[in-house]
């Protein structure tokens, strides 16, 4: 296979994607919603943390989940009364922003869309970094089972972050993970982005969260990132 048609045609198809993702910037400037992609490896805690936050109420939002097979995430959500459109992506590790485009349009015919919409990637930590979806801030979690070390395993996916959670922290003295190497790892990267330690014992720190995507919120923060 000749190489340079490869690359032409990758280009071809994240431009269209590109294209797509400003739409969605856009929609949620005019609509005052401050969209947040998290995205993380699988089991790290994205939707543990979602219905944490939906539990004790420390933000109005929606849910666009992304999972290659089932509705069990968007199901989890729907318990606590949460708005949540689950995307089956099938074989694909990703989301990309005409599939959020399509959930978005399902999302408002089931209920008005809030005032902060999560959409929960794919779990991964390769394929989601290269799409962009519009979200004013792309947010990373790392959990302590996975060790302290993933931050340069896989550059590219905390190059696009503009906050980082680790998830889990119940568990730091069970793995010895350490959260200076985190902390060193992200400075190599020269990412200066705010770290957070969150627990689902400690409503606190989920609170702490909140608080700052409402800051972030009031900012009009838009990520800098160009995917």
């Amino acid at each position: 296979m000749n190489p340079t048609k490869t690359l032409e045609i990758t280009q071809r198809i994240l431009s269209k994607n590109d294209k797509e993702a400003m739409k969605l910037r856009d929609f949620y400037a005019k609509e005052g919603i401050f969209c947040i992609n998290l995205m993380s490896s699988p089991g790290s805690g994205k939707t543990t943390l979602l219905e944490n936050i939906a539990q004790l109420q420390a933000l109005d939002f929606c849910v666009i989940e992304g999972d290659l097979q089932t509705q069990r995430d968007a199901q989890r959500l729907h318990r606590y009364g949460i708005s949540a459109h689950q995307i089956t992506t099938g074989d694909a590790c990703h989301l990309e922003a005409l599939m959020v485009q399509n959930a978005l349009k399902s999302l408002q015919e089931t209920a008005p869309l809030k005032p902060f919409l999560f959409i929960e990637n794919v779990g991964n930590l390769v394929c989601p970094a290269s799409y962009d979806l519009g979200a004013n801030m792309n947010i990373v979690l790392l959990s302590t089972p996975e060790g302290d070390d993933k931050i340069l395993k896989y550059p590219t996916m905390f190059l696009c972050a503009d906050a980082v959670i680790l998830s889990k922290c119940d568990l730091i003295e069970v793995f010895d993970f350490k959260i200076q190497q985190v902390k060193e790892d992200l400075a190599k990267l020269k990412k200066e982005i705010p770290l957070f330690l969150i627990s689902n014992k400690n409503p606190a720190c989920i609170i702490e969260f909140c608080d700052f995507l409402k800051a972030q919120k009031e900012k009009n923060y838009v990520s800098s990132y160009t995917f």
